[in-house]
């Protein structure tokens, strides 16, 4: 068994159903610990973050990742048990073999045979894990980048090892994400019996036509980095189960993701403008989970497209679509960020497996990154 197979499948082993962590990072850090890397482990509430670093000056290249996975859903459906990495027509399955604990493994050994080569080089080179990317995402990266910025650390580049990969491995980068923003209304009326509706006011009847209105709107039309922003209602609910009863309240769940032609701040002030034009009796709460960010073409980009076109022969695309990432959390800090790892077919789904050919071609992938990077550094 490889070196990469076999940490891939210590790590799928581990039931780390977020924002459970199960041993993942322990491992992770032991093995880093022996090459020399500073082990630091940052526990905010339930979540667990490895923050392991060689190396003390800048510039600074983070390595980021999840060792959390989404919960199996029915075990019966399964193949194969969830939690047992098995190898069936050339994949390995199991839950997390693609999103993402295969990319965890692979940055880690990178990290591993960089290190070793360059035992004094320049910068740092790190890895940052957490076991709330598929939760809450408040105690993870967003948590330690607060820290970051109270600390003053630097990060130049980020290299997320998300599974970006569409059909074949390494055909599409991740080089920017859309901002996600959460809308949660609700709208007061007046209950009362349906055979009376002039003693009561139905708040579903009062805001179907604000909402017909809301989703017919053309909100930005997008620009050469991302697409026009999308509008989305995903749950609407009302009524107390009675079929004889004009309900009192009703409660909408909707979502903006949009880029940087609008911003969170303008697309809640048309929103709620609607909403008021149509005389409506509402609370709105807003939850912005991420704003837009855009990797211009820098080092960080180079040296991804460069390594994969090197070693498949490919120019990868280059992407904002998708949801998002703990990216978001990292660009910020002023990092280039780009994310890059395998084919994304069957995240969260069931029997969730990864290319067992494409497995063993990450880690040289990451190392290839890490190694043009410092090329650049020198010759700089």
């Amino acid at each position: 068994m490889s070196d990469i197979l076999d940490l891939t499948c210590e790590l799928i082993r581990r039931a780390s159903v977020t924002p459970d962590d199960a041993g993942c990072q322990a491992l992770l850090g032991e093995r880093l610990a022996r090459c020399g890397f500073t082990i630091e482990n940052l526990r905010f509430g339930d979540v667990d973050n490895l923050w392991a670093t060689h190396g003390s000056s800048g510039p600074v290249l983070v390595l980021l990742g999840h060792t959390d996975v989404v919960p199996s859903g029915p075990e019966d459906r399964w193949s194969s048990p969830p939690f047992e990495p098995t190898i069936r027509e050339g994949h390995l399955h199991g839950r997390g073999a693609a999103d993402m604990k295969s990319g965890v493994a692979a940055m880690t050994l990178a990290l591993e045979s960089f290190v070793t080569q360059n035992p004094d080089h320049a910068g740092t080179v790190a890895l940052l894990v957490t076991s709330d990317e598929e939760g809450a995402s408040i105690d993870g990266v967003k948590r330690v980048v607060e820290e970051f910025r109270r600390r003053g650390q630097r990060v130049d580049w980020c290299l997320v090892g998300e599974p970006s990969s569409q059909a074949v491995l390494g055909d599409l980068i991740r080089v920017g994400r859309r901002g996600s923003l959460h809308g949660h209304l609700t709208v007061r009326g007046i209950q009362g019996h349906v055979a009376y509706p002039d003693q009561a006011l139905n708040p579903i009847h009062a805001t179907a036509a604000a909402l017909a209105e809301l989703v017919s709107i053309r909100w930005d039309d997008g620009n050469a980095g991302f697409p026009p922003t999308s509008f989305q209602i995903s749950n609407i609910h009302s009524g107390t189960g009675a079929n004889n009863i004009i309900p009192g309240q009703l409660e909408v769940a909707f979502n903006f993701r949009y880029g940087t032609a609008s911003t969170a701040e303008g697309l809640r002030g048309r929103l709620e403008s609607v909403l008021l034009r149509h005389g409506l009796d509402f609370e709105m709460r807003w939850d912005l989970s991420g704003e837009p960010f855009l990797t211009a073409a820098g080092a960080l980009r180079k040296a991804v497209n460069e390594t994969i076109e090197a070693q498949f022969g490919i120019t990868p695309v280059a992407s904002t679509a998708g949801g998002t990432s703990d990216g978001r959390f990292i660009a910020p800090l002023g990092a280039e960020v780009v994310e890059f790892g395998p084919v994304n077919a069957t995240i969260h789904k069931i029997d969730e497996c990864v290319n067992l050919a494409d497995l063993e071609r990450l880690p040289a992938l990451y190392l290839g990154v890490m190694t043009r990077l410092w090329a650049g550094i020198k010759r700089a």
